[in-house]
């Protein structure tokens, strides 16, 4: 066995000897959530828009697990759609945000200079308009087609990734290998992708899951709003604008996605602190 995968095998043995009972609780249920909403169209028992009920807000039955919605839909289907939407789309803009913010972020701190000091300060212009006022502002314009939507919120969220990823980067191209690199001719892109780039990882990786949360509660906010997700399609943002009446009726059906929302984020959050006090834990070694 080479000596790479012994030290893979020896870093997983170690993150499952620290888990702790609310960490795993909170990874299997992200599992738990991944795995119904890639395979809702054969987890969920009825079609996203099927209507089985002539009665709105109908109670929980043997057939429908957490009841109907507004119109007789089941409310269990509809959030295995809504769940697999909405990921699908908090996903996709993750992984843009972080493409180009990470992207533009280690290019500014390796060119240093004049290069920095311009793409900080468009950054630091874009930062000074409010997120959820700039979203609203473009979606009106253009419309709340996914494109848009995914576009959007992945430029406004880029941004922050740009800063969390120059300031990861600024600190890395001082160190001594850096400076070593640079002494024997190796060009910035080399320099980014085989220095800084690993060095800044686990840090990164947690930003990941800050930045995940943040488009899932932003997607459902503007859903909620009624800029987002438009039905019939489903996100956990429009459930709950939905059914905002059934609280009048005694009834539930609102507070489910609200709560799987909720879920997802404390689960993501209690998931980002525990890579971050791993980290945290191997800096004296590291050094």
């Amino acid at each position: 066995m080479s000596a790479d995968a012994t030290g893979w095998r020896h870093e997983l043995r170690e993150a499952i000897s620290d888990l702790t009972p609310g960490v795993t609780l909170a990874i299997l249920f992200l599992l738990i959530v991944a795995i119904a909403g890639m395979f809702a169209p054969w987890i969920a028992p009825y079609g996203e828009g099927q209507i089985l009920t002539n009665e709105s807000f109908e109670g929980p039955s043997a057939a429908l697990w957490l009841g109907s919605d507004y119109l007789g839909r089941d409310v269990l289907s509809r959030l295995i759609y809504g769940v697999r939407v909405t990921l699908y789309l908090a996903l996709i803009i993750t992984l843009l945000s972080f493409s180009f913010g990470v992207t533009l972020g280690f290019l500014a701190a390796a060119f240093g200079g004049r290069t920095d000091m311009i793409m900080s300060r468009l950054n630091d212009a874009m930062l000074s308009f409010p997120a959820l006022m700039l979203a609203l502002i473009v979606i009106n314009s253009l419309g709340s087609s996914f494109p848009v939507l995914i576009i959007t919120i992945a430029f406004i969220d880029m941004t922050r990734v740009f800063r969390v990823a120059r300031a990861l980067a600024t600190d890395i191209m001082v160190m001594d290998y850096v400076e070593a690199a640079v002494v024997r001719g190796e060009g910035k892109g080399w320099i980014i992708w085989h220095e800084a780039l690993p060095n800044a990882l686990t840090p990164l990786a947690a930003e990941f899951g800050i930045r995940f949360t943040y488009a899932i509660l932003f997607i459902s906010a503007l859903s909620f709003l009624g800029l987002g997700v438009q039905p019939p399609q489903s996100d956990l943002g429009v459930m709950v604008k939905e059914n905002m009446q059934a609280l009048l009726y005694g009834a539930y059906t609102t507070l489910y996605p609200a709560l799987g929302i909720a879920a997802i984020a404390v689960s993501m959050n209690i998931f980002v602190d525990w890579l971050l006090q791993r980290s945290s834990a191997k800096l004296p070694d590291e050094i």
